[in-house]
């Protein structure tokens, strides 16, 4: 899939995908630094998207590591898995609200999220919400962008710490929350 033809699905599932345009590698970049990967074993990413997130965990993980990517968009998901074939990336054409579907009772160490939360119907966001906190290890982190800080009240519900960083080298500007 052309880069065309992604920016064509990000506009016409704009209700899903929630963005006007891809993660900046800055964002990415910074969105990634507030994780630790060296010993993670069990990597979530809600919204893989174009693959620019996806990209930044696969550089940055252990080789014995194994990360579900969760996409609603089958277009997204085919261009994921042709650019991902690694057996230890899973790409799943599934609602992030199964997770625990496809983690079989095994802990997250880390899920990293762009779900565009704030056009999520509320009965969706909650049960993401709610199957993030339960699959994550207690030991474990939640990493959202967001364009809302009004979000962190949300997650406010399901994490005890909750820390934010914002980022204006992105377009829109946008807010990190790094919940456990």
């Amino acid at each position: 899939m052309n880069k065309s033809s992604l920016i064509k699905e990000l506009f016409s599932n704009i209700k899903t995908t929630g963005a006007v345009t891809f993660s900046s590698k800055y964002l990415v970049n910074k969105m990634l630094s507030f994780a630790s990967f060296k010993g993670a074993k069990v990597i979530v990413e809600l919204g893989g998207g174009d693959g620019s997130i996806t990209r930044g965990i696969i550089e940055r993980m252990d080789k014995d590591s194994t990360l579900l990517v969760f996409e609603i968009s089958e277009a997204f998901c085919n261009n994921l898995r042709k650019q991902f074939p690694q057996k230890n990336v899973k790409i799943i054409c599934d609602s992030a609200g199964n997770m625990d579907t496809y983690l079989n009772g095994e802990g997250a160490d880390l899920i990293l999220s762009s779900l565009p939360f704030s056009l999520i119907p509320k009965e969706a966001r909650m049960e993401i919400y709610k199957k993030s906190r339960s699959n994550l290890k207690e030991s474990g982190y939640f990493i959202q962008i967001c364009y809302s800080y009004l979000l962190k009240f949300q997650f406010a519900n399901y994490f005890q710490s909750i820390r934010t960083a914002f980022t204006l080298r992105n377009f829109p500007p946008a807010f990190i929350m790094i919940c456990n």
